[in-house]
């Protein structure tokens, strides 16, 4: 039953982090939940799908209109015990990207994982 635990990875609270870093607002909503869930002693999980891998690209500025970046935002996961991220790995195809090449140590998940790690988890965000 290895599925049950999604290769060992169970918390608290699952955020799934669908958007990219600019654009909307979603994104950094989502790692605001993230970070007041963990200062009150939540375990999460963060879970980059779709465009939201793309927030993970290294030396992102600003966005349009002087729209705020992440990745001040990211580089404090650390600091709130925030350490295990994930990453979609059909999503990281698709971008072209490749997760040694992330700004923060993630593991991509294959699709039959992705479905197991909601079951392993009390409560799941998705922004």
């Amino acid at each position: 039953m290895a599925n049950d635990k999604a290769q060992g990875i169970e918390g608290d609270l699952l955020v799934i982090l669908r958007h990219g870093p600019h654009g909307t607002s979603w994104l950094r909503e989502g790692l605001d939940a993230a970070l007041v869930a963990a200062a009150f002693g939540r375990r999460v999980t963060l879970l980059f799908m779709g465009e939201g891998v793309t927030a993970l690209v290294p030396g992102q500025k600003s966005g349009p209109l002087g729209q705020k970046g992440t990745s001040p935002t990211l580089e404090m996961l650390e600091m709130y015990d925030i350490d295990t991220l994930l990453v979609e790995a059909e999503a990281l195809s698709h971008f072209g990207l490749d997760v040694d090449g992330l700004m923060l140590p993630a593991r991509a998940v294959a699709p039959a994982e992705l479905a197991a790690l909601a079951t392993t988890h009390a409560l799941v965000l998705t922004f």
